[in-house]
């Protein structure tokens, strides 16, 4: 798959099967229209295209009224829209920079610009709430009449549901906020997930109950950075880790701001591997590509009154997430991941 940062490049392709979106989270509704424009695509030998934005439009609005806590809470990270997008076959990803000049154009000019004249569009599939151009005045009759215009055929999918409930990526940050995984896998159709490089972190877990740690290391973690200022997800977690070996491996994690010990307002994917390779060594993980399921939530980030009450909390979760483990059995290989 390629990616492009705007359509103002020479690898663009010249024409295109295309839709539109953020597709945070790519969710079962995501994956069932991505398949529809693949179709399409083929049909009439073009690649498929996704048209996608960073910032979130709701993320601009937000800062721009002075208003950060109305911004979306991030399902996932670029990295991971990406990853996602390209497992469901996509041929290409456009990412424009929403900014005031974008927000600012018509409809028509969003038609004319970017849909006719950015990526030449022959084949357009939007949801059924697709609305477009400046202070979202476009509607499905305005893209349809563009189409008329410009060349381009345009098709409408309507909502995806699971046992009668429409599948969104509001509903998946819902149920991230409420803790439920095994409905947010059902979302998604896989379980939830963040990927990232290892990076350094403060090293404290190393000494927080050192004493009572064979290796000597206490709870050395896996630090991931999560790039948004709003996660959907935030807790502690049972997770199984991707890309330390050929194998996957258990462990508990904290997804937050770390409120005990630093509560600056960045949020950490904080990992803690039960069994850690030892082919690794002690250093072996750092700047490693790797990828966090997160199956079960235990408990929500919490502040202690200092290290000692935080090392008795990590000690209980960790014995909850074994437990866990012990009563869920897996019962089929995991999905691969690069």
């Amino acid at each position: 798959m390629q990616v492009f940062r705007g359509f103002h490049h020479p690898g663009v392709a010249p024409a295109c099967a295309l839709t539109i979106g953020n597709f945070d989270g790519v969710h079962r509704g995501h994956q069932a229209m991505l398949a529809l424009l693949k179709n399409e695509a083929r049909h009439r030998g073009l690649p498929s295209c996704v048209l996608s934005f960073e910032p979130h439009p709701r993320d601009f609005f937000a800062r721009r009224a002075g208003l950060p806590e109305k911004a979306p809470a991030r399902i996932a990270s670029l990295r991971d829209k990406l990853q996602e997008l390209e497992g469901c076959g996509i041929d290409q990803v456009v990412l424009l920079r929403f900014d005031q000049r974008l927000a600012d154009l018509s409809p028509n000019a969003f038609t004319q610009d970017v849909l006719c004249k950015g990526l030449h569009a022959r084949y357009v599939l939007v949801g059924d709430d697709f609305r477009f151009g400046a202070k979202r005045a476009g509607d499905y009759a305005m893209l349809d009449a563009a189409g008329d215009r410009c060349g381009f055929d345009v098709a409408r999918m309507m909502s995806y549901e699971v046992h009668g409930l429409r599948v969104s990526s509001s509903a998946v940050r819902e149920a991230l906020a409420a803790g439920d995984m095994a409905h947010v896998g059902v979302l998604l159709g896989r379980p939830y997930s963040i990927s990232g490089r290892v990076v350094h972190g403060q090293k404290l877990g190393r000494g927080l109950g050192a004493s009572g740690s064979g290796a000597g290391d206490g709870f050395r973690t896996l630090n991931l950075r999560f790039p948004y200022d709003k996660s959907a997800a935030t807790g502690i977690f049972v997770v199984r880790v991707f890309g330390l070996g050929p194998e996957p491996l258990n462990g508990v994690a904290s997804l937050g701001v770390r409120p005990t010990v630093e509560d600056a307002g960045r949020i950490l994917l904080e990992t803690h591997v039960f069994d850690w390779p030892a082919e690794l060594g002690r250093e072996g993980g750092y700047g490693k590509l790797v990828h966090v399921e997160l199956l079960h939530k235990l408990r929500d980030e919490a502040r202690f009154a200092g290290l000692d009450a935080l090392t008795a909390a990590i000690r209980q979760d960790v014995r909850q997430a074994q437990a866990w483990f012990a009563s869920h059995p897996r019962t089929s290989a995991p999905r691969a991941h690069d």
